[in-house]
C-alpha cells in the first residue's frame, strides 16, 4: 500500500505527522490562538506548536478537560508556554467573552487556527458511508444553538467567523509591529463538497424540514472554505501581510469507533492505510501554521500537507460574499436580541 505513504510536492505525505512536519521549524516569539484544543487534533496541534516555541492559548469549551491536556503538555515540555481559556463556539455571547478576556491581555497574535469543534460528524460521514443502513440510528438530530441558529453552523461556522472578526485587528498590529506573517487557518473537512445543492441554506438555516445531518455538517464546512478565501481576499486588498487559508485534515481514528462494531472492524483492518492517527490528523493544520513552504500563500485549500481542489461552491465568489454578509447580518441580529 505504497501509495498513502507517496509523498507530495512538499516533501510530506499523508502518513507524515505533525511533529515530522514541523521539524527544525522555530515558532519562537510566535503567539497562537487554537480553538477545539482539548482533544484530538486540537490537542495535539497545540502540543506541537508549542514544542517548538510557540506561545499556546487554548480555546476550549470544557475547563477540566482543558487544564487536563494542558497539565500534560507541560509536563512532557517543561518550557512550554501554554494557557487555556474558556470558549463555547456554540455562544456568540461566549466568544465575545474570549475575545475580549484574550485582548485585554496585552498579547500579540500570529497565528489563529479554528479547528472543528464538532468533531464527531466527520466520523459520523464514515459511518454512513460504510454503513448506510445504520445512518438514521447515527444521524445527529436538528438543533438549535443557544442564539437559535442550526447547531452546527452556528459551532463550526458563525462562532469562529465572529471571533476571528473580533481578533483580526489585534493580528492586524501584530504583523505591522513584528513585520512577520499572520496566519489564520480554518480546519474544514472534505465533507464541505456534500452539502446542499443550494451550497448554503440563506433562507432556511433554521427549517427543521429537509434538515439533513451530514448535508448540513457539510454547509458548516464548506462555511469555513469560503470564509477563509473572502478574508483572504479582503487582507490582500488592503494589503495586510495576513494569509487566511482552509484544510482538510482526513479521517482520523479516535475512540468514536470503537462504539459501532462493524467501522470499528473495518479500522483495525484498513486504519493503518486508510485512516490517520491523531499524530498524522494535525500534520496539515501545523505545516499550514508554520511551514515557511506557505509563506504568502492565501486563499488555499490543502490536504495532506500539499494544495488541494475544493469544490466548485468553494471557490465561487459571490456566494463567498453572500456568506460574509449572511454572517454579519446573523451576529448584529444576536447581539441585538441578547
Amino acid at each position: 500500500m505504497w501509495v498513502f505513504s507517496r509523498k507530495g510536492p512538499s516533501g510530506f505525505s499523508s502518513r507524515s505527522t505533525a511533529e515530522e512536519v514541523t521539524e527544525g521549524i522555530d515558532g519562537t516569539g510566535l503567539t497562537a490562538i487554537v480553538t477545539g484544543a482539548s482533544s484530538g487534533i486540537g490537542t495535539e496541534t497545540a502540543r506541537v506548536l508549542a514544542l517548538r516555541g510557540v506561545h499556546v492559548v487554548m480555546g476550549v469549551r470544557n475547563m477540566a478537560s482543558g487544564k487536563e491536556a494542558k497539565e500534560a503538555m507541560v509536563k512532557e515540555i517543561p518550557t512550554a508556554k501554554i494557557e487555556a481559556m474558556e470558549l463555547d463556539l456554540s455562544s456568540l455571547a461566549s466568544v465575545r467573552k474570549f475575545a475580549s478576556e484574550f485582548n485585554s491581555l496585552g498579547l500579540p497574535l500570529n497565528l489563529l487556527i479554528t479547528i472543528l469543534s464538532l468533531l464527531e460528524y466527520e466520523h459520523k460521514a464514515i459511518l454512513f458511508l460504510v454503513a448506510s443502513n445504520n445512518a438514521g440510528i447515527m444521524a445527529t438530530p436538528f438543533m438549535l444553538s443557544k442564539d437559535k441558529i442550526e447547531l452546527q453552523f452556528a459551532t463550526n461556522h458563525l462562532g469562529h467567523f465572529l471571533l476571528t472578526d473580533l481578533l483580526l485587528e489585534t493580528m492586524k498590529k501584530t504583523a505591522r509591529r513584528t513585520s512577520k506573517e499572520g496566519r489564520i487557518v480554518n480546519v474544514s473537512s472534505r465533507r464541505h463538497q456534500f452539502t446542499y445543492p443550494e451550497g448554503i441554506r440563506f433562507d432556511k438555516m433554521n427549517d427543521q424540514s429537509g434538515y439533513s445531518s451530514l448535508s448540513a455538517y457539510g454547509q458548516s464546512k464548506l462555511a469555513n472554505v469560503l470564509h477563509a478565501n473572502q478574508l483572504a481576499r479582503d487582507l490582500k486588498d488592503n494589503g495586510v501581510e495576513i494569509t487566511a487559508n482552509s484544510l482538510h485534515p482526513g479521517a482520523i481514528a479516535t475512540n468514536l469507533f470503537r462504539h459501532y462494531r462493524l467501522v470499528s472492524g473495518l479500522v483495525d483492518v484498513l486504519g493503518k492505510y486508510v485512516i490517520k492517527n491523531v499524530q498524522q490528523g494535525a500534520a496539515t493544520t501545523c505545516y499550514v501554521a508554520l511551514h515557511p513552504q506557505v509563506k504568502g500563500m492565501s486563499g488555499k485549500y490543502f490536504a495532506d500537507c500539499k494544495l488541494a481542489e475544493a469544490s466548485s461552491q468553494a471557490n465561487d465568489t459571490e456566494l463567498a460574499k453572500k456568506l460574509w454578509d449572511f454572517s454579519l447580518r446573523l451576529i448584529n441580529q444576536c447581539a441585538h436580541a441578547s
